[in-house]
């Protein structure tokens, strides 16, 4: 017979097996825990002396033999790196603030333009534009720290114009989508103004960057216009679509900054078939010591309007509206002040106009297809002009590479003006600074510049050398005229010669 066992359930209503508190529970562990240690102490010391032992017992007296194994207890304690039998809190992460940066969809913004996102962008501006500051720039300007609000690679339809609540806002960045103008934008309006007509501070912002932006103006309005301010940058921009205004305009302030941007009215990359209504002005600067380079500009009318001084225009592409059709590449409107420099460019079938230029210079810039250079009289001034070191190439029709508009009045105020190496081909090539030679048997010898010359009636300046053919003959000889841009040389007597001329204008 065989007993069977009985199993003994725990009774769920017994308390006293279950109601164990969480204190007593992590007591019981620390207490586990620091045995453990213990233990493993007693063991490190039990092997360490065995160890010892066994290798040092019969060369060493007892006292040398404990205090050596202390030390090899001491050294076993530190290799095994024990950790401490209640470890620490940890110190809790210290609050660090997060980069000021307004994403226009979290403020309802729709990156699929198809609804009006105006309301949206204009609220994370207002923010941005109230956020903490970190000083001040120039004065009346709130440091914003570098904020940026960020388009979020959408495309967004704009209502009306983007601005500030107000003036006095520095150091902030726009960047990174697409601003389409929508079908009732305003049509004398930009999609993005720096400006604040209640202002009375010299400068309303500083240090805004517009940066990776597409603005698509619709033909309504401009793209953007920046007014009383004061280092701004606008950079890898493509603007399009602009209407009969301009895509991007400056206004007084100072140091505008456009670079490795794209601007035109049309879509398009050359021999577009509506070229000749192409309107507009692509770059509009109306203040001083402003800069455009390293951009293209491939339709407007107008290319580059300056009438502001000091401005500086390097790498920049004009193939806009051709000169054949009425458009010009760079238009400097501003008599008398002009002070500007056009360097390192390419003027692609479209010219460069100068009215009454002073202290203006085009250099290292290659004119395409006929390209050429005005130099236009208001009031007859023209001083300090250098044009030199240009590449001019055309059809082989001979126009000149510098003419003259005296419509208004003739240049007679003409002073420092230098046009010279120049490198000319398929054009007519024009100079204040010429030589020519003329062969002769008598005593008269005319050397014509007016193909070459770019003022009529104005050498200033000649240098000639008479070589007689015939060995032993010395004659008398003079400059006896110079008028009508030809120098006329005679001698005593009738001498076979030839006659060497340099003039300048």
């Amino acid at each position: 017979m065989y007993k069977s066992a009985k199993c003994v359930t725990p009774n769920r209503n017994d308390k006293s097996l279950y109601n164990v508190s969480l204190e007593e529970t992590m007591e019981l562990r620390k207490t586990q825990m620091a045995m453990s240690v213990c233990l493993a102490m007693i063991m490190s010391l039990m092997v360490s002396q065995v160890v010892f032992a066994e290798k040092y017992s019969g060369s060493m007296s007892p006292h040398d033999r404990k205090l050596a194994e202390m030390q090899a207890l001491k050294a076993s304690l530190v290799r095994r790196n024990l950790p401490a039998i209640v470890s620490p809190p940890p110190t809790p992460p210290q609050a660090v603030p997060g980069p000021r940066v307004y994403q226009v969809i979290s403020y309802g913004a729709d990156p699929t333009g198809k609804l009006d996102s105006t309301g949206a962008i204009l609220k994370a501006m207002e923010e941005a534009f109230d956020g903490p500051s970190h000083g001040v720039l120039i004065a009346g300007i709130n440091d914003l720290g570098g904020a940026r609000i960020d388009l979020q690679g959408g495309s967004y339809l704009i209502s009306r114009p983007l601005r500030f609540p107000s003036a006095g806002a520095g150091n902030l960045l726009i960047n990174g989508g697409t601003l389409r103008a929508s079908n009732d934008f305003p049509m004398d309006r930009y999609l993005i103004e720096l400006n604040d007509e209640k202002s009375k501070q010299q400068y309303i912002f500083e240090y805004i960057t517009l940066r990776d932006l597409l603005i698509d103006c619709n033909y309504r309005g401009g793209a953007i216009a920046v007014i009383n301010s004061l280092r701004t940058s606008i950079d890898n921009c493509y603007i399009t679509r602009f209407g009969d205004t301009d895509g991007i305009l400056v206004k007084r302030g100072h140091e505008t900054y456009i670079r490795n941007s794209f601007l035109g009215q049309h879509i398009t990359a050359g021999g577009d078939r509506g070229e000749r209504n192409f309107s507009g002005t692509a770059v509009n600067l109306m203040g001083n010591d402003n800069a455009v380079t390293d951009t293209v500009i491939f339709s407007a009318r107008i290319g580059v309007m300056i009438s502001g001084q000091a401005n500086l225009l390097s790498g920049v592409h004009c193939y806009n509206k051709a000169t054949g059709f009425g458009g010009t590449g760079i238009y400097l409107k501003l008599p008398g002040l002009t002070q500007n420099r056009i360097v390192n460019s390419y003027m692609d079938y479209t010219g460069i106009v100068a009215e009454d230029p002073v202290q203006l210079q085009i250099s290292g810039t290659f004119f395409l297809g006929d390209a050429f250079i005005v130099l236009k009289s208001i009031a007859g001034l023209v001083r300090g002009v250098n044009i030199v070191d240009n590449m001019f190439s055309g059809s082989g029709n001979g126009v000149p590479i510098v003419q003259l508009d005296q419509r208004n009045t003739a240049f007679e105020d003409v002073d420092q003006v230098f046009v010279d190496r120049n490198s000319v081909n398929g054009m007519g090539a024009k100079s204040t600074v010429a030589k020519g030679s003329v062969d002769g048997n008598g005593t008269s010898w005319t050397v014509d510049f007016n193909p070459v010359l770019l003022f009529p009636d104005m050498i200033n300046h000649v240098q000639y050398t008479l070589v007689a053919s015939e060995a032993g003959a010395f004659p008398v000889h003079a400059v006896r005229n110079v008028s009508g841009n030809r120098v006329v040389v005679e001698t005593n007597a009738p001498v076979a010669a030839t006659v060497y001329v340099t003039v300048t204008q």
